[in-house]
């Protein structure tokens, strides 16, 4: 018969104190301390850990694109990034990068030129075109071809007609904002 396991100093009725060190990092704006596998791919702290499956599982190998989310504004593939790589690092998620219920332009883009069809890596291709409007608020065609996700489905038309039509959106939530401005003083 097996016996049941007793952690360390469990006999004399003393345990010691549980772990304090680990990896500090933000995911999506909220602090977090990882105190599992430093070596742990980030895809699986979000997917397994927190249970943010909006970042998707492709190829494991960084090429696809499918688990792309934001390290400090970057996008970064996640299944190829290391927890321990992100102490003291911002993460943003496909779930953190809407202002509570006001969508990114991309997001809104994306629902506006119904851009997925089978929709597995579009969350990855959001955070891509979000992070490239970020850099290049006006990307030219050759900017949107750089990106470098790869769609299954083939729906690179409606995806590169998202991306002008975000910048779109996004300069116009510029100039209303600034307007607003303008009128408060």
């Amino acid at each position: 018969m097996r016996q049941p396991f007793v952690p360390p100093g469990g006999e004399t009725g003393v345990t010691p104190e549980p772990l304090k060190t680990g990896v500090e990092l933000r995911i999506n704006g909220e602090p977090f301390l990882h105190t599992g596998d430093p070596d742990m791919p980030l895809l699986w702290l979000l997917r397994d850990t927190l249970r943010l499956t909006g970042t998707k599982y492709g190829c494991g190998l960084g090429q696809c694109g499918a688990c792309t989310v934001h390290v400090n504004g970057k996008a970064q593939r996640a299944c190829v990034t290391p927890v321990r790589s992100l102490a003291g690092q911002a993460v943003t998620t496909i779930e953190g990068l809407a202002s509570g219920d006001d969508l990114h332009p991309v997001q809104q883009a994306w629902i506006e030129e119904d851009v997925p069809q089978c929709g597995y890596c579009q969350a990855g291709q959001i955070m891509a075109a979000a992070e490239l409007l970020a850099r290049k608020p006006n990307p030219a065609e050759s900017d949107i071809a750089q990106i470098g996700n790869l769609c299954r489905c083939g729906t690179y038309p409606r995806i590169r007609k998202a991306i002008r039509r975000a910048a779109d959106l996004a300069r116009a939530a510029r100039s209303e904002a600034a307007a607003k401005a303008g009128e408060g003083k």
